[in-house]
């Protein structure tokens, strides 16, 4: 049973516009992420995704797999 939730991680460490590009790239292969975008302008990643297979920490770390920091989730 799909569990949907969303999540916004603020990411630090954002250099250019491209980096959401990798950061998106890397999301999509994350299990349980169904979908994810990254606002350049506020260094903000929206994230869709089943709780039931993932949770925020865990999409944290494909943030990071990327090459960026991710901050607390935003309420």
């Amino acid at each position: 049973m799909e569990l949907r939730a969303r999540v916004e991680l603020p990411i630090r460490g954002f250099d250019c516009p491209a980096a959401g590009r990798v950061i998106e790239r890397e999301l999509a292969l994350t299990p349980g992420v169904l979908k994810g975008f990254v606002n350049a302008a506020t260094e903000i990643a929206y994230v869709e995704y089943d709780a039931a297979v993932t949770d925020p920490p865990r999409i944290a770390l494909a943030i990071e797999r990327a090459g960026y920091a991710s901050g607390p989730p935003n309420s």
